[in-house]
């Protein structure tokens, strides 16, 4: 399973727009056996791309804008396969879409997307956080209407534990729908206390243990480890995130 721990880029942000290269190095050192894009930070996807190859990091997967798949998606597919993958997500809807007509209309508009892609083998997905969650379309929430299939195609969920908690459900029983759906599982821990805030993945309230069993059991292909804000480098926050990790996938045993 160790080969499946991904590092969620958005986490070294503001590392990566001083020596992205460095970052990525540093990860392979560090043990991640893959990272997932979230921007290129003004390097060239062949810069990233060559790094890629000279590390022996894969790519699960990258986070794209709406914007993006709408109006690049030609350069979006060059990108992909640069990077070596086939799975982009849109990480985020802007507060303006987070109603029922955004949500529609992003629905629409990535079923397009995939219509176009997939006879070339691509594979189109949804990340979300919590704000899905309070809105109902058809008696559901907005994240299920997205992901529920239309027309003979549905999206691929990237279910993220921490938002997920947030939103005041189990993740693993909300993913537990999803079965052999989530190609990519974003695993993100919440603090024990009231603040709720983010946290190391082994360090807060989320049992990831049945999740790490669960996602093998149903096709995760990588688990994205993603921290948005670290209390202190966000380095050490993803060694510490792997190194438990890898400790509940020895515990797994599967």
């Amino acid at each position: 399973m160790k080969q499946k721990f991904a590092a969620q880029l958005y986490t070294l942000r503001n590392e990566i727009k001083k020596d992205f290269p460095g970052v990525l190095r540093d990860l392979r050192k560090m043990g991640y056996a893959a990272v997932q894009i979230d921007g290129l930070y003004d390097y060239s996807a062949e810069e990233i791309a060559d790094v890629l190859k000279e590390t022996g990091l894969k790519t699960a997967g990258m986070h794209i804008s709406l914007d993006r798949m709408n109006n690049e998606l030609d350069q979006v597919l060059k990108e992909a396969d640069l990077f070596g993958t086939t799975d982009f997500f849109c990480h985020y809807l802007e507060e303006e879409m987070q109603n029922v007509e955004g949500y529609l209309k992003a629905k629409h508009d990535l079923l397009a997307v995939a219509k176009k892609v997939m006879p070339r083998g691509y594979r189109v997905g949804y990340h979300h956080h919590d704000f899905e969650f309070r809105t109902t379309i058809d008696g559901k929430f907005a994240l299920d209407y997205i992901l529920e299939e239309e027309d003979g195609v549905s999206l691929y969920p990237e279910v993220d534990t921490y938002w997920v908690k947030m939103a005041g459900f189990d993740p693993l029983s909300y993913m537990q729908k999803f079965a052999n759906r989530i190609p990519i599982l974003h695993l993100k821990d919440m603090t024990n206390d009231e603040r709720k805030y983010f946290a190391e993945v082994g360090t807060g309230s989320i049992d990831f243990e049945p999740i790490l069993l669960w996602g093998e059991q149903n096709g995760v292909e990588f688990y994205a480890v993603e921290q948005d804000f670290c209390p202190g480098n966000p380095m050490d926050s993803l060694e510490r995130s792997l190194t438990n990790l890898i400790k509940m996938a020895e515990k797994v045993n599967v």
